[in-house]
């Protein structure tokens, strides 16, 4: 593993301090945004329905977004540099389905066991894809698509039609679910850390900010000597053992699991990753905007219904939402460009 560092080199302080500062603050200012629409949204609909903001609610939601927080997490790591995964649903579905498995076949099997069997599920199915993606230079879009149906195929070869029920597994495991601390359900603190974990690797380590370096410009990466293909195949390991992680909470939560687990959910982690902040067209973006994307868009879900908006309605804003996350990400990509061609043209 890379060293930590904390001084950029001298060619990012000779040519990119200033657009670095300057993307730093953008970020910053996003985040903020996306911060007050989430609390603007929770007091209209508190104002609404005062039982919004009780503390079941409030668990309710940090549990609605936890699994979608560590997804966007993971798909941050991937979207950064220039590709995405639409296979994260599929990923989270087959784990979970494998975890409820292997406590039917090994009762006994102890759960710290039984979670790592998960998170390594999830690390071969995304080392799949980073294979193809990096080694066999097959575009990520189609590849993940491709996995998507593959993955689910085996989730459902692996089902064969019957479903895994909460009494199929152990207590304990399931109380996992449910377990609060000091009012926090256990879930959620488990997104804080992986949020926590993947920011601050990204910001301090070398081989983090090359994730960044790659999705800004590949070529330029490469002829830099960065080990291009490594990290990208590295990225999507590490997006699908974050998949298999949910799939073990999402089994822990829900209990009951069969071959539709996880069906649809990549469009929504997409959605969080660009809505808060990752750009679609790489090269910026951080796990803390994306984790907000995610709280953001779960709490939409959840108050829409209560501000009686229909659910159609719901879909539309959460596309709005990326629309104008990507055109933002354009018009700041822009910017850049003019600010770089301007500093070329004094410099010459």
């Amino acid at each position: 593993m890379s060293t930590p560092t904390t001084a950029p080199s001298p060619q990012v302080q000779e040519h990119g301090g200033g657009d670095a500062k300057a993307g730093r603050r953008l970020r910053q200012v996003r985040e903020v945004g996306i911060l007050l629409a989430l609390v603007l949204l929770i007091v209209v609909t508190t104002v609404v329905n005062p039982n919004f903001l009780s503390a079941q609610s409030l668990r309710d939601l940090l549990l609605g977004a936890t699994l979608l927080t560590i997804l966007a997490v993971g798909q941050t790591l991937v979207i950064v540099t220039r590709s995405v995964d639409l296979s994260v649903g599929s990923i989270l579905g087959l784990t979970a389905f494998a975890v409820g498995s292997l406590f039917i076949a090994f009762p006994n099997l102890p759960i710290p066991v039984v979670a790592v069997a998960g998170v390594l599920i999830g690390a071969v199915c995304g080392a799949v894809n980073g294979a193809l993606v990096a080694a066999a230079r097959v575009p990520a879009l189609v590849v993940t698509l491709g996995t998507l149906y593959v993955f689910r195929g085996v989730d459902h070869w692996l089902a064969g039609g019957r479903q895994i029920n909460a009494a199929d597994m152990p207590g304990p495991f399931l109380a996992l679910g449910r377990a609060t601390v000091l009012g926090i359900p256990v879930l959620a603190l488990v997104a804080v850390v992986v949020v926590a974990a993947v920011g601050w690797y990204l910001s301090s380590y070398r081989s983090g900010r090359e994730l960044y370096a790659i999705g800004s410009e590949p070529a330029a990466a490469r002829l830099s000597g960065i080990s291009v293909d490594r990290r990208i195949f590295a990225a999507f390991v590490a997006n699908g053992a974050l998949a298999g992680l949910a799939g073990v909470l999402y089994a822990a939560r829900f209990g009951t699991l069969d071959a539709t687990v996880g069906t649809g959910l990549e469009l929504q982690v997409v959605a969080a990753a660009v809505v808060g902040g990752v750009a679609i067209f790489g090269g910026s973006g951080t796990v803390l905007g994306a984790a907000l994307g995610a709280v953001l868009l779960t709490t939409i879900g959840s108050a829409l219904p209560i501000l009686r908006v229909d659910g159609f309605w719901q879909q539309a804003v959460v596309g709005l939402l990326i629309l104008i996350a990507i055109g933002m990400d354009r018009l700041l990509a822009v910017r850049a460009e003019r600010r770089l061609r301007g500093g070329e043209s004094r410099g010459a």
